[in-house]
């Protein structure tokens, strides 16, 4: 994804809504998520959501002006 030049990473957890859908093969522990998270900076992402519950459009707006001051930082524009 970084060769593609891909910023910001969101990593989230399938959580079962009802018994009648898919169930959860494991619960992955916040601890994980944040090495996740820890991985992903050190690989060069601007910006990494990855907790339980992350979805990519939940604060989508606030997420990308975050986004956009992170590459204006790394580009010497902020």
């Amino acid at each position: 994804m970084r060769a593609a030049d891909i910023d910001f990473l969101t990593i989230g957890q399938y959580l079962q809504p009802t018994p009648k859908h898919h169930r959860v093969d494991r619960f992955v522990h916040p601890d994980e998520f944040a090495a996740y998270e820890t991985a992903a900076y050190g690989k060069g992402f601007l910006m990494v959501s990855a907790t339980p519950l992350t979805r990519s459009s939940y604060h989508a707006g606030d997420d990308f002006a975050q986004l956009r001051a992170a590459r204006n930082k790394k580009l010497g524009l902020a």
